[in-house]
C-alpha cells in the first residue's frame, strides 16, 4: 500500500470527491439523502443513483462513520491485543468507511477486506477512494435474509441495521454469527440504536460469542429498558460541506454512537467503562460507569491523589479504573 489508511488519508481522499461539483448541488444531495441513506435495502432502486449522490453523502457521512467504528475497534483491541484478523468482511460497507478504520487498526497487516453493499455507485467510488490504501473487494450484494457470507475471522455492520426489517436485522447477525471469529456492529447513538445494538448483542451472546466492548460482561444491560440508553461520542472534524449543511461554524462536531464488539477470542474485559461525559468540579470529578454489578457514580476528589489526575483526563468511553492503578 502506498498511502497509510488513517483520518488525515480518508479526508485528502474525500476532498477531491467534490472538486468540480457545485457546492449547492452536493448540500442538496445531502440534504435528500440524509434521512435515508440507502433507502430500504435491498430494493431494485438504491437511493445512492448516482456518482454524485455519493460523492456528496461520502464526503459528508464518511468521517463521522470512520470515528465512529474506530472508536469501537480500539476497544477491542484493548480487550484482545493479540488478536489480529486476516480476513474481514465488511457489510452494508457503502464507499468503505468502516474498512478505513479496520485497515487503520491493523495497519501494520491490515487484513484483506471484502465489501458488500447493494448500491454500485457507492461500491464503485468506494474502490476509487480506496485505490492503493486499501486491500479490498467490492461486491454487489443484497442485504437482508437472503445473505450469505464466507467465513471470515472479523466482520463489521455499521450504520445498518436500522435500514433493515427486524427479521433481516435477525437473519444477518445469525450469519455474521456463524462465519466470523468477531463481530463489531455500530449504530447511530439513539434510544432506538441502543436498541438494536441490544438484540444484536443478545443475539451473538446466544451464539457462544464474549462481549468484549464497550460492556464489562457478557451479562444482561443493567440499563431498565426506556429510561437511558448506552452510546458514545467521537468527535470529528467538520468540512465546508459539513457546515454548508448543518450551519454554524465550529470545526468539529461531535459523532454518537452505539457499539457492540462480540468475539470468540479470548478477551479481558475493563473493570468499568466511563458511560457520560465526566463531570469536571473543583476538586473533583463524578463518573457514571457500568460495571459486572450494574451502574454506579464514583467520585473522585483530591483526596484520592494520583487517581484524581487520572480521572481529570478520562474520557466518556474509556476503561475505569486505569490498568495501573489499584
Amino acid at each position: 500500500m502506498n498511502a497509510s489508511p488513517s483520518a488525515d488519508t480518508l479526508r485528502a481522499a474525500l476532498a477531491g470527491l467534490l472538486a468540480g461539483l457545485p457546492p449547492r448541488q452536493a448540500a442538496q444531495a445531502v440534504e435528500r439523502l440524509i434521512a435515508n441513506y440507502r433507502g430500504t435495502t435491498p430494493t431494485d432502486a438504491p437511493v445512492l443513483r448516482d456518482r454524485s449522490d455519493v460523492a456528496a453523502y461520502a464526503a459528508y457521512r464518511m468521517p463521522a462513520t470512520f470515528e465512529a467504528v474506530r472508536g469501537a475497534l480500539g476497544a477491542l483491541r484493548e480487550a484482545a491485543p493479540d488478536w489480529e484478523p486476516r480476513t474481514h468482511t465488511d457489510i452494508g460497507g457503502g464507499t468503505g468507511a468502516a474498512s478505513w478504520a479496520v485497515a487503520e487498526a491493523w495497519e501494520d497487516e491490515p487484513p484483506r477486506t471484502t465489501v458488500l453493499d447493494w448500491a454500485e455507485p457507492a461500491l464503485a467510488l468506494g474502490r476509487e477512494l480506496a485505490g492503493s490504501v486499501l486491500d479490498a473487494q467490492w461486491r454487489r450484494e443484497r442485504i437482508g435474509a437472503a445473505l450469505r457470507l464466507d467465513d471470515t475471522d472479523l466482520v463489521t455492520v455499521s450504520y445498518v441495521l436500522k435500514e433493515l426489517t427486524a427479521a433481516d436485522r435477525t437473519a444477518l447477525v445469525a450469519e455474521a454469527a456463524r462465519v466470523a471469529r468477531t463481530v463489531v456492529i455500530v449504530e447511530p447513538g439513539t434510544p432506538d440504536g441502543y436498541e438494536r445494538i441490544i438484540a444484536a448483542r443478545t443475539l451473538l451472546v446466544d451464539a457462544g460469542f464474549t462481549v468484549a466492548a464497550p460492556c464489562p460482561h457478557s451479562g444482561a444491560c443493567p440499563i431498565e429498558p426506556g429510561t437511558d440508553w448506552c452510546h458514545f461520542s467521537a468527535r470529528v472534524s467538520r468540512s465546508s460541506l459539513h457546515r454548508q449543511v448543518k450551519g454554524g461554524s465550529l470545526p468539529y462536531e461531535d459523532e454518537k454512537y452505539a457499539y457492540v464488539a462480540a468475539t470468540r477470542h479470548p478477551v479481558t474485559p475493563v473493570a468499568s467503562r466511563v458511560t457520560r461525559r465526566p463531570q469536571i468540579r473543583k476538586g473533583l470529578v463524578q463518573l457514571e460507569l457500568c460495571g459486572p454489578d450494574g451502574l454506579a457514580r464514583e467520585t473522585v476528589t483530591k483526596r484520592h491523589g494520583p487517581l484524581y489526575k487520572r480521572a481529570r483526563d478520562v474520557a466518556w468511553g474509556d476503561a475505569w479504573p486505569p490498568e495501573d492503578e489499584d
